[in-house]
């Protein structure tokens, strides 16, 4: 039982036993999955129609509170339910854990079965439709770089996050010998997700002890949007089945290197690259030229989406691999923006900005809102820079979420692409990230002022 399945073929896995579970899920704020477990005979025979589940779970954070100020819920409201609408495209198997499928759902309003607007699958194919209806597939690919840890997720957490240490000793970017002693818990990722119908390419050791990258190859953007968070969700369930610990946050240490996820992209036109033109500098057509310069214009705008949390932004430091201006460059991996593959047909665009902590759904939308917007503008795209981008000048990426939040709340171009609910929704999410983290006294604080002020 390998790659997608089939509404009649799962039928056949249920009278068999094959398949006794299937995990219908949702995509939440942060990205991760949510939704309930079924007994298969119960899904083939009427579950995958429709299931419900509590509206709250789009308007909470990491750690499943129940914030005020939502629009959409609240406590007043009673917090009813959404209705979970599985999408029967994404059926597929769960190889890592038995007799398991799974199903991705849209979450629909309980009274009218509207899309829910600020919904992460919803927000991505609003701005698919508007290419389409422009004539433009985007074409897009994430690359997912996570650190992984000796001891287990259980035993980090009972220590405090304290002492934490990675699986290996040193710096294994690109190293066969170290990666090699990683394969246990590396080699399974790979395959059961290529079983599960994933196009994975490889994996390989990043630029910091314990770090991994996982590369999936390109596919339309709600495809690499269901991919990565399939196979961010994916990396932790086998991880810890081995008995091991990882993160995606972006920066779990101050001395070492974060860990990104770069998004590639680019628009086709009745099946061919319409990014690429033989004739002009770079292979750059006028259309891309367009596109990339919305990017530019609007990355402040749309900082937040690429980066949603206070350590998202302690990743942005010189000589890191991680940009700290929103310029672009030809094959620049100091820059925000690089230009990959120019003068040939596979030309695209690299957005290095992104964390490992984003929704994918959310930042490829926003990436392509502002694309739109550059093409119906026809903006002007200025020069590439050359060197190192971090002794360039202008271009600053937002320097931390309040910025971010500040660019997001008063960005006109968003509140026409996504609308003025979603903006107001994500922008409260950003306001209670800032207000519950003004709450905490940091270990950092008290070892530095505990005897000295």
């Amino acid at each position: 039982m390998t790659g997608h399945l089939s509404f009649e073929t799962l039928n056949s896995h249920v009278a068999d036993g094959t398949v006794d579970t299937v995990l219908a899920c949702i995509v939440d704020m942060q990205g991760r999955l949510m939704g309930k477990r079924f007994l298969a005979q119960h899904f083939v025979d009427g579950g995958w129609e429709e299931t419900h589940c509590c509206n709250y779970l789009l308007a909470t954070d990491l750690e499943m509170a129940t914030p005020d100020g939502y629009a959409s819920t609240s406590w007043e409201s009673g917090y009813g339910d959404y209705v979970m609408k599985p999408d029967l495209s994404t059926l597929r198997p769960v190889p890592w854990l038995e007799g398991t499928v799974m199903i991705l759902c849209d979450v629909l309003d309980h009274h009218t079965y509207e899309p829910i607007s600020h919904s992460p699958r919803a927000v991505l194919k609003k701005q698919i439709a508007r290419l389409a209806d422009m004539g433009f597939d985007p074409m897009m690919a994430t690359e997912l770089e996570f650190f992984l840890f000796a001891k287990s997720f259980d035993e980090i957490r009972k220590s405090g996050f304290r002492d934490l240490e990675p699986i290996s000793g040193y710096n294994e970017d690109y190293h066969i010998f170290q990666t090699t002693k990683e394969e246990h818990i590396m080699r399974p990722i790979r395959n059961h997700l290529y079983a599960a119908g994933l196009p994975i390419e490889g994996t390989k050791g990043e630029a910091e002890a314990g770090q991994e990258e996982l590369n999936i190859k390109y596919d339309t953007a709600i495809n690499t949007a269901d991919h990565h968070t399939i196979a961010k969700h994916a990396i932790k369930e086998i991880a810890w089945s081995q008995g091991h610990a990882v993160t995606f946050l972006p920066k779990w240490d101050q001395n070492r290197v974060g860990s990104s996820s770069h998004v590639h992209q680019s628009l086709w036109k009745d099946g061919k690259p319409a990014f690429y033109d033989k004739d002009a500098k770079l292979g750059m057509s006028d259309l891309m030229r367009a596109y990339m310069g919305g990017l530019l214009k609007y990355a402040p705008d749309y900082m937040y989406f690429l980066a949603p949390y206070i350590n998202s932004y302690k990743r942005f430091a010189k000589g890191s691999f991680a940009p700290t201006r929103t310029i672009w460059s030809v094959d620049n991996r100091t820059a925000g923006f690089r230009l990959c593959s120019a003068d040939s047909k596979a030309v695209r665009i690299e957005c290095r900005i992104p964390g490992s902590d984003m929704n994918p759904y959310l930042a490829m939308a926003v990436q392509l809102a502002a694309g739109i917007k550059g093409i119906e503008d026809k903006e002007k795209l200025d020069p590439p820079s050359e060197g190192d981008a971090y002794e360039g000048t202008g271009g600053f990426i937002p320097q931390n979420l309040r910025d971010a939040k500040d660019a997001l709340k008063g960005s006109k171009m968003l509140r026409e692409a996504l609308g003025d609910d979603v903006v107001d929704h994500y922008t409260r999410a950003a306001e209670w990230e800032l207000e519950e983290f003004a709450k905490v006294v940091t270990d950092y604080e008290i070892a530095r002022g505990f005897e000295r002020v």
